[in-house]
């Protein structure tokens, strides 16, 4: 069994983490600061966010040079000071590699626009006229997924913002350049990395109209996806790292070929689909009430069909790009503790690697901006004004963007209950979250009971108790609406985990040989009525049971 499979990733959004010089942007000596406390917790791996040099379009994920760091977020010292003391407390730093595009801004684009043939080769440039793009597709920021460069009579691709443009992995030269970008930083010291929307690489073969879509089933796991990641690490020796590929609207099937070890890819991979089930006819920007059946299917069919499989997930509630969960399937007002310490039992207890994104053992919640100057997410700010110019009110749009925005996650990280919460000693380059400011790190310190104290519980637990890394998994109770049941098992134990997701009490059967197992943990400080045929949950409650 491989380590990564009993270990815990915590993320950081570096410019929302901690701003150790008062310029209100978070920055690397930040996170230098705050390891005691990251290794409180338990953690293993921190992934960082791009600190890149960026013109930060897309705050980060648009880079300009790969081997550099931004100065706003410090110094390459400052980068090699990270390392060298994240490693003397046992953790080891994950870089997020965004190799499926690059800035306008990056010196290879800038060559592309002077006219240079080789650097065009980079990216995937069409000849063409002002008035007719080369396909339909859409960009998933909104608008035509092409843009027309006049000086040179061609359109490039850009599937997220304009500014991003498509490496064309085609060109062996341009899966070279990336490959002394990983070689670079594993000469730093580096030992993980994370692949941005990495399936999205291998643009297919014949460019074609999508008429009944935006595109993604041309270029969403395209033909050499599997062959150019098996390359990456072959030629840079990422089977000895720990990698986890981010996935857009992938497949199972794709899932377990990207991590199944035989094949030589990756350690785990991200995907999405359990956090689409509040989208209406599957659009983001359609607010409705989560679909519990559906997530608790999803849940089903991806851990067990990996388990079968062989393959790995990369466990997640929340990252840069999600709302705040305990906002979004948890009762943040009611249940705030017991829903956000419920959420986290339910994903931690699964078979899988769990990542934390800063802020989420705190239980923030999202920003409630009730203003769009507020927001600063490119995404956010196109979709305002795509929204608006549709016909709805201002009122409507601003409760999808309270509900959707990525920004809810890129608050500032809520140290303590003081002025701008402990993170800067500035003014911060985003307002604060608008939610619960008891949700910081200096209060639940002092509380035995907090979600903090929870985490940390939970994440002893998962290395303490070999069968959360390497036990089977079934799901239990299919037709009970609104609960999440699972057990783990091995040759010696088998744990359940319980998890009421709904503001109602729910009774699950039991068989009698439940009532004497020990009660792990539960998100209320009374622990859950078992009677011997029957566990009784109460709203938003999750208990972990365990019997030998």
């Amino acid at each position: 069994m491989a380590a990564f499979q009993e270990q815990v990733v915590y993320q950081i959004y570096p410019k929302s983490f901690r701003d150790s010089n008062g310029d209100g942007i978070g920055d690397l000596r930040g996170v230098t600061e705050k390891l005691d406390y990251i290794r409180s917790l338990g953690a293993d791996y921190i992934w960082l966010t791009p600190f890149f040099p960026s013109p930060q379009r897309d705050n980060g994920y648009d880079v300009a040079d790969y081997c550099a760091v931004d100065p706003m977020f410090g110094t390459m010292e400052d980068m090699e000071e990270l390392l060298q003391e994240a490693s003397a407390r046992g953790i080891a730093l994950m870089l997020d590699m965004v190799f499926n595009h690059t800035s306008t801004a990056h010196r290879w684009f800038q060559r592309a626009l002077a006219g240079e043939k080789q650097y065009q080769d980079y990216y995937f440039f069409r000849d063409g006229t002002p008035d007719a793009p080369p396909t339909n597709w859409q960009s998933k920021f909104g608008g035509s997924a092409w843009a027309y460069v006049p000086e040179l009579g061609k359109w490039y691709l850009h599937l997220f913002d304009v500014t991003q443009a498509d490496l064309n992995w085609e060109n062996p030269t341009v899966r070279e350049e990336l490959k002394k970008v990983i070689r670079f930083w594993q000469g730093k010291g580096v030992k993980a990395f994370r692949f941005d929307v990495v399936n999205l690489i291998s643009k297919p073969d014949v460019w074609e109209d999508d008429p009944s879509g935006d595109g993604r089933r041309f270029y969403t796991d395209g033909p050499r996806v599997h062959a150019y990641i098996q390359e990456l690490v072959r030629d840079t020796g990422l089977s000895e790292a720990v990698t986890v590929g981010e996935m857009s609207s992938t497949s199972l099937a794709h899932c377990l070929r990207y991590t199944q070890p035989e094949n030589g890819e990756l350690s785990m991979a991200f995907h999405f689909h359990h956090l689409k089930v509040d989208y209406k006819d599957g659009d983001k920007w359609q607010l409705q009430p989560p679909d519990l059946s559906r997530l608790r299917e999803l849940f089903d069919t991806w851990q067990t069909g990996m388990a079968r499989g062989g393959g790995w997930s990369a466990l997640f509630w929340c990252n840069h790009d999600q709302p705040r969960i305990v906002s979004r399937l948890g009762d943040d007002r009611r249940c705030w503790k017991e829903s956000a310490k419920m959420l986290a039992l339910c994903l931690h207890l699964m078979r899988g690697t769990p990542y934390i994104y800063q802020g989420e053992e705190l239980g923030m919640t999202n920003a409630c901006f009730d203003r769009i100057e507020d927001y600063r997410d490119v995404e956010s700010i196109n979709y305002y004004r795509i929204l608006s110019s549709s016909g709805l009110s201002h009122e409507d749009v601003m409760d999808r963007l309270q509900a959707r925005s990525r920004d809810n996650s890129r608050t500032p990280m809520q140290w303590s209950a003081g002025p701008c919460a402990g993170f800067s000693s500035g003014h911060p380059w985003i307002p604060l979250s608008h939610g619960r400011r008891e949700a910081n790190a200096e209060a639940e310190e002092q509380d035995p009971l907090s979600i903090l104290s929870f985490y940390r519980r939970l994440i002893a637990l998962r290395k303490s108790r070999p069968v959360i890394g390497k036990g089977g998994i079934r799901f239990l109770f299919p037709d009970e609406p609104g609960v999440i049941v699972y057990e783990r098992t091995s040759d010696t134990e088998t744990l359940l985990a319980a998890c009421n997701f709904t503001s109602e009490e729910r009774i699950l059967p039991l068989s009698g040989e439940w009532a004497s197992a020990e009660l792990l943990l539960d998100s209320y400080e009374q622990p859950p009525e078992i009677a011997f045929h029957s566990l009784r949950l109460k709203p938003f409650e999750g208990c972990a049971l365990l019997k030998g």
